[in-house]
Parts: structure tokens; C-alpha cells; sequence
């Protein structure tokens, strides 16, 4: 039977090109997880980072990361050869000592240059596994649920070797229990965490996004000010295992202190779109925030940097997903192709963060590889990363101040060829 001194080996899935982020705030969370989680952060791999830890390390885990997208725990890893190995490897785990005949099932299966022929297949031999194991012990078999299982189960092969995990995160963690309703195509939270970390945001520093949808980038960071632990409202599958120790996840969800509330806006939005900055609203609301975001309703290519109480510009980071397409035209020329308005307004707001943001770092998350050329400016970093599978960039641009006084320099016909 499982204990709260033994040892487990766990894997945290993430977003491709966020192993570093998520590996450095797992080191993080081990410093404050105290001695009986035992957490210990090991190698990053593509896709995800080793750990290891008690039951308790977690708990931990699921209430504290941002980036993870499960927590994973091992239940066995050996070779295969063919799918019947890994029927007998699955078999061979005591399933019934983490959950009962009556809780639901979902196997998910995952498979990096493996020789098996069909995935399906190899799902379906898992299933069996555990279900026969079962039947073995107790003339019962557990029912399959794809929609909303108590016990989701994993498995990975490569071209040698199967490890089987059971899932103690249940939903996966993006789902933080704040979010209803978003725009289109909305930032997954534990990404727009990730970003926030790779710009190097911390709260106390201004933030502003610029075309914040539905809010997803001002949410995780107004939580970071606030400290509230991104799992502090949701419920996990571990809450659903033979022996959950209720006790010790109260005392683990007790023991974070919030912050003082900040008394001087530090974080900012805008949108063009009045239904975004009403969504972004009541999503930071959902999202227990209680103090101010000042937010606008405005195009992109026309705001100024905010202010401090005294009227004066601050200097700060700007980090967004900017939008594709059709929110780009919301207020523009209909009349024109969509990708002549992304060029015409790509240019336009190079132009603004030019004349009105020097000193500022910005960063935007875009699909478009090609988009300092657009926007006219030298990156001074790109990060690869992947949303889902579409590979992105998190394009770095440094607003020097001097870059107007540069552009007004140029002869004009340089400036049309530019153009």
C-alpha cells in the first residue's frame, strides 16, 4: 500500500520550449514544500520535466504550478517488445490500491518513434489490463468514462520501453476554475504563465497588454501579485484515491498567504474590442481578483504608455498574443483583404510603441515567424514554443529610446522602400 514516506517518481508535462520555465519554478515549489514532500526536480526532457517526491510533493504540485500542464505519477516502466508486454506490465500494477472498481476510467496513450502498429490497439490493451485486474480481484470491472473519468491513466512508448502513469491532476492544470467563456483561439493559461516567466515579469513591475482577448495573460499574472496559487480553486484527482490524506491537503491549501492587495495599479490592458475588455473584466473577477486593472477599450495602434500617479509615463514590459485576421478589422476598412489590414496595422503600431514606448521591453506571441519584418524591427531574442501543435514565437523587441528621432531621420524614399 502506498505511504506518505515512499518515494515516487512523477513527470510534469508542458508546452514545448517551456522545460526550462517549468523546471526552474519546480525547484521553486521544492524550496517551500518542506521535508515531508521530499521533492527533487531531475532532467528535462522535449515536452515535459522528471521530478520525484512523496504523495505529498503531489499535492504540492498541483496546487503550486503554473506551467505544468498534469502531474504524472509512475506506475511502472520496462521493455517491450509487442502490445502483450505491455498488457502484462499494466496488469501487473496494484491498481486497486489508488482507486476502486467503481471509479471511472480513461487511458490516453502517447508514442515517440514507436514500432507498434496501432496506438488504438495499444489503448485498448491498457484498458484491458486494468480492467482484468480488477475483475481478477473483485468480479468487477471499472467503466470507461472519455468525458469526465475519476482516473485518468497514461501511457508512453518510445522505440524500446513503456512507462504506464497514473494522473493525479484529473483536469489538466490550464483549467484553473476561473475561466467561463473566452474570445477566439484563447491563450491556455499555464502558456501565458510560461510567457510571463520568459519575459522576465515580476510582480512590482508594470505590465500592460496591449490586446488582451480575454484576459488570460492580466489573469495569471494579477494572480502572481496576488499569491494565490493557480490550483487554490479546483478540485484534483488525487482527492479521489484509496488513501487522499484530507488532513494534509487542507494544511498544504492553508498554509499559502496571500499578499497585500497592490494600491497602485501596476497591470494594464486594452482591447480592441469592448466585448474582450468586458470578458477580460469579469474574468479577472472569476478569477478573485480584488484589486484594480485599469482596462480600455482601444485600438492598438493608439495607446500611450500608462501613467503613475503623477501623470508620468511608466516603464515597464509589454507582453500579448496579437490576434489574427478578423479582430485586427473589427474598427478597420473592410473593404481591404485581411492580410493588407495585418500589414497596414502591424506597421501602424510599430509606429506607436516607436514614439510612445521607449525604454519598454515588448514581447509578442505570434504564429507569424515573420512578423519583425511586418513590425519593421530588429528582435533582440526569439523563443521557440508551441501552442498545441502550432509552433510560435515569443519575438523580443528592446524600444531604445531614440528610435522616433531614428525614423524622422531617414529620407523619405528610404522610408517607402521600407514600406
Amino acid at each position: 500500500m502506498q505511504s506518505f514516506q515512499t518515494t515516487y517518481s512523477y513527470f510534469c508535462p508542458c508546452p514545448r520550449g517551456l522545460e526550462a520555465a517549468l523546471a526552474e519554478e519546480l525547484n521553486e515549489i521544492a524550496q517551500h514544500a518542506g521535508p515531508a514532500a521530499a521533492l527533487k526536480v531531475h532532467n528535462q526532457v522535449p515536452g515535459g520535466v522528471h521530478c520525484s517526491g512523496t504523495l505529498l510533493a503531489a499535492y504540492q504540485l498541483n496546487l503550486h504550478s503554473r506551467i505544468a500542464s498534469r502531474v504524472l505519477l509512475r506506475m511502472a516502466h520496462g521493455a517491450y517488445k509487442n502490445e502483450n508486454d505491455i498488457y502484462d506490465l499494466t496488469l501487473a500494477q496494484p491498481w486497486e490500491d489508488w482507486f476502486k472498481v467503481n471509479h471511472t476510467i480513461r487511458v490516453d496513450m502517447t508514442a515517440v518513434k514507436s514500432p507498434l502498429r496501432s496506438l488504438e490497439f495499444t489503448t485498448l490493451k491498457i484498458k484491458d489490463a486494468i480492467c482484468d485486474r480488477f475483475l481478477d480481484l473483485v468480479k468487477l470491472r471499472p467503466s470507461v468514462n472519455t468525458k469526465t473519468p475519476d482516473m485518468r491513466i497514461a501511457g508512453f512508448v518510445d522505440a524500446h520501453n513503456y512507462t504506464v502513469y497514473l494522473d493525479t491532476s484529473g483536469e489538466a492544470l490550464f483549467k484553473r476554475g476561473w475561466r467561463e467563456e473566452t474570445g477566439d483561439a484563447p491563450l491556455r493559461e499555464n502558456l501565458a504563465a510560461g510567457l510571463l516567466r520568459t519575459s522576465g515579469w515580476k510582480p512590482g513591475v508594470p505590465l500592460f497588454d496591449p490586446m488582451c482577448g480575454s484576459g488570460t495573460i492580466l489573469a495569471e499574472a494579477a494572480q502572481m501579485i496576488a499569491g494565490v496559487p493557480p490550483g487554490a480553486r479546483r478540485r484534483f484527482a488525487f482527492e479521489k484515491f484509496s488513501n487522499f490524506n484530507a488532513e494534509a491537503w487542507l494544511s498544504i491549501k492553508g498554509d499559502f498567504k496571500p499578499n497585500p492587495l497592490p494600491t497602485v495599479p501596476t497591470l494594464f490592458g486594452s482591447d480592441i474590442s469592448g466585448d474582450m475588455v468586458e470578458l477580460t473584466r469579469h474574468n479577472l473577477q472569476r478569477a478573485g481578483i480584488q484589486f484594480e486593472v485599469p482596462l480600455k477599450q482601444i485600438e492598438a495602434q493608439e495607446i500611450k504608455a500608462p501613467v503613475d500617479a503623477d501623470g508620468k509615463p511608466l516603464v515597464g514590459i509589454m507582453l500579448s498574443n496579437p490576434p489574427y485576421g478578423e479582430r485586427i478589422g473589427v474598427r478597420g476598412d473592410r473593404a481591404l483583404p485581411t492580410e493588407e489590414l495585418f500589414v497596414q496595422f502591424f506597421s501602424a503600431f510599430s509606429t506607436t510603441l516607436k514614439q510612445r514606448f521607449a525604454g519598454w521591453s515588448v514581447f509578442l506571441f505570434s504564429a507569424d515567424l515573420g512578423l519583425p519584418k511586418l513590425m519593421r524591427l530588429k528582435e533582440s531574442r526569439k523563443t521557440p514554443f508551441f501552442n498545441g501543435a502550432l509552433e510560435c514565437r515569443l519575438f523580443r523587441f528592446d524600444m531604445v529610446a531614440g528610435y522616433n528621432r531614428r525614423e524622422e531621420a531617414k529620407p523619405q524614399a528610404s522610408r517607402d522602400a521600407e514600406d
